[in-house]
């Protein structure tokens, strides 16, 4: 089903898309919140750049967004994938628990902030350009991955990466040498092990988006992590 959203509030697109239509696209997009939100068994792209909190929730559902997308995307997520053919604003994948987000150009602040993980699940965020000043703040689970493409020299994260991360992995395609992590974590070359999982996210990425897989691996990785031995743990995590 085709949903002409110029005239719609996000009430009535949901709506829509509660339906019985399983796989829909919702046009001229301008700014609509909350779209999808909670959803779990409906196939939707997005054309024009969607508002906050899109796929708040989600549940299971699918996201295609053929343009950029605003704050908030993917905002307590437990399941499904959302594809973004463009940047995100602030706070992508905020409290993130399951599912996937795959961006094609830059992250805004705070991405991944409060990402967790819980049993099988597992959220992965991968970013194909650059992330703003505090990307995974208070991580407690999952995996960002910024592959920095485009950005030659400059560093690809802004200011205070990983502040508070307790959990989780944070996988950066650079060699972090100009780049400043808190004490708490620990940040290290990938290994051959890391780079066969990094090669899965960078699959997945050309799938989506195209490039060039084995330049893009040919490319130093660095992978950061919490230092388990580090008391500031404790102050968020049970024993």
């Amino acid at each position: 089903m085709i949903i002409q959203a110029k005239s719609l509030n996000y009430r009535e697109i949901n709506s829509k898309l509660r339906g019985p239509d399983k796989k829909n696209t919702v046009k001229n997009c301008l700014g609509q919140r909350f779209i999808c939100a909670g959803m779990s068994d409906v196939s939707v792209t997005v054309e024009g750049v969607p508002g906050n909190a899109l796929g708040a929730y989600l549940n299971g559902a699918e996201i295609i967004v053929k343009c950029n997308a605003q704050d908030a995307v993917g905002d307590t997520m437990n399941d499904g994938v959302i594809v973004i053919h463009g940047s995100v604003g602030d706070a992508a994948g905020y409290a993130m628990r399951g599912g996937r987000i795959y961006v094609k150009g830059d992250a805004g602040y705070r991405a991944g902030i409060h990402m967790k993980a819980y049993e099988e699940k597992i959220p992965v965020m991968v970013i194909g350009g650059k992330a703003g000043s505090f990307l995974g703040e208070y991580q407690a689970g999952g995996v960002i991955v910024v592959l920095g493409l485009g950005q030659g020299d400059r560093n690809i994260v802004g200011n205070f990466p990983c502040t508070g991360m307790h959990g989780g992995k944070l996988i950066l395609r650079s060699d972090c040498r100009d780049i400043v992590f808190p004490d708490q974590v620990t940040a290290k070359p990938a290994t051959e092990k890391d780079k066969a999982e990094i090669d899965r996210y960078i699959s997945e990425y050309c799938r989506l988006f195209g490039g060039n897989k084995e330049e893009m691996m040919n490319h130093s990785f660095t992978v950061v992590t919490p230092d388990s031995k580090n008391p500031y743990k404790q102050l968020y995590v049970a024993n």
